[in-house]
């Protein structure tokens, strides 16, 4: 069993509900009881494409499925939610984004784990603090460590649905 962490994030067709329905795929996903999910944040956009301000959140469980399986479920999801992929960085029903499986370094074609931006994302950090405040990264560096005050100031955290 191997627990991981999944950033969520919407900006379409009511992204707080988007966030609910992927919230509740996930959770067929999760061993027993181990889903936990983060508050949910509204954060700006990256990038230079003109789209809607997002809903972000981290949600973390124990899984026996193996990091590519996890990366297909999650796509499958995605997809069902309506995900389309235009361009990078563009607007989505929903994403889903391996951030952490376990304590591994991972380095496929199809997946980079930690995920390759989540050091410097406060739509990230912050929801992932909220629910693994003593988390210590792979590369050894504690969570709490990459977290400052302009990260907090940036989002503000909204109340979720149900």
């Amino acid at each position: 069993m191997t627990r991981v962490y999944v950033a969520l994030g919407a900006n379409l067709n009511d992204p707080q509900t988007q966030l609910d329905n992927g919230v509740m795929a996930l959770s067929t996903l999760a061993q027993g009881n181990s889903l936990q999910v983060s508050p949910y944040y509204h954060s700006t956009p990256m990038g230079d494409v003109v789209q809607p301000d997002y809903i972000n959140a981290v949600a973390s469980f124990e899984t026996t499925l193996t990091p590519l399986a996890l990366l297909d479920a999650l796509q499958h999801i995605e997809n069902t939610q309506g995900r389309v992929r235009k361009e990078r960085w563009g607007p989505r029903t929903l994403d889903l984004d391996l951030l952490l499986y376990g304590n591994e370094f991972i380095d496929e074609p199809r997946l980079k784990v930690p995920h390759y931006g989540m050091k410097e994302r406060s739509f990230v950090l912050v929801p992932l603090a909220a629910i693994a405040p003593d988390l210590i990264l792979p590369c050894n560096t504690a969570l709490s460590s990459l977290i400052n005050k302009n990260m907090l100031a940036e989002l503000q955290q909204l109340k979720r649905n149900g």
